[in-house]
């Protein structure tokens, strides 16, 4: 892992955090697993108030449980959990594009298209931990866009949860693919002040994720059952 080296305590315990943030999302932590904080503390190279910070906002944010006499666990969610929270973030995100679409800005929108670029040449490189990250700010940028703090504050929270499913889904390439169409229509949806359109490509681009990440979660499911009747027969 990278060592962390910031001269200045926030933003050390920032680093930290975005740090720890990362690696759960990008599957380095994996879903169960418990987050040992001297480990931690050694590996990015700073003492063990950061980490414990660091635990304290993931649990605030969803992706780490924190349970009696086992201390921090990355969050493992369920396959009814995993269609609940998708189903929901797919009417937040349907009614933020709806109101994004009726209140963009002309620099919101440049910003956009800005990002969407740069999403673009990730893409191409099939850098998928920045493209991931560009992702995020758009859906971010297009939630504040709605100009609604309280539906802003629900997407984080909700969105947290399945921030690590959303970042692994991308890794099949003809369903990756189609997901950076989905955002190009977004674009020109925002562009053409079309909140009906946006909402509709919002809730579809949600459920075509909820439907990846499900088939990810059942192709795992039977290898692993597979594993075990293989293993079973030794």
């Amino acid at each position: 892992m990278d060592i962390i080296s910031q001269p200045n305590s926030q933003n050390l315990h920032e680093a930290t955090f975005q740090k720890l943030r990362s690696l759960l999302v990008e599957g380095a932590i994996t879903p169960g697993s418990k987050l040992n904080e001297r480990e931690l503390a050694e590996s990015l190279n700073v003492s063990r108030t950061p980490i414990r910070e660091a635990i304290k906002r993931l649990a605030a944010d969803g992706l780490v449980e924190l349970i009696a006499n086992r201390g921090a666990i990355a969050v493992q969610l369920s396959q009814e959990d995993v269609i609940n929270t998708f189903d929901v973030i797919a009417q937040l995100e349907g009614y933020s594009g709806e109101l994004a679409a009726k209140n963009i800005s002309a620099a919101a929108l440049s910003e956009l298209e800005a990002l969407q670029y740069e999403m673009m040449a990730s893409y191409a490189r099939r850098d998928l931990s920045s493209y991931y990250k560009l992702n995020l700010r758009i859906h971010h940028l297009i939630n504040q866009a709605a100009n609604n703090p309280v539906l802003g504050k629900l997407f984080s929270q909700v969105n947290a949860r399945i921030e690590a499913l959303r970042f692994r889904s991308n890794q099949n390439g003809v369903k990756w693919e189609k997901a950076v169409e989905e955002h190009q229509e977004m674009i020109d949806a925002l562009k053409a002040h079309d909140s009906e359109r946006m909402r509709k490509v919002m809730i579809q681009h949600v459920v075509n994720k909820r439907d990846v990440v499900i088939e990810l979660l059942q192709s795992e499911d039977g290898s692993t059952a597979q594993i075990h009747n293989e293993v079973s027969k030794v």
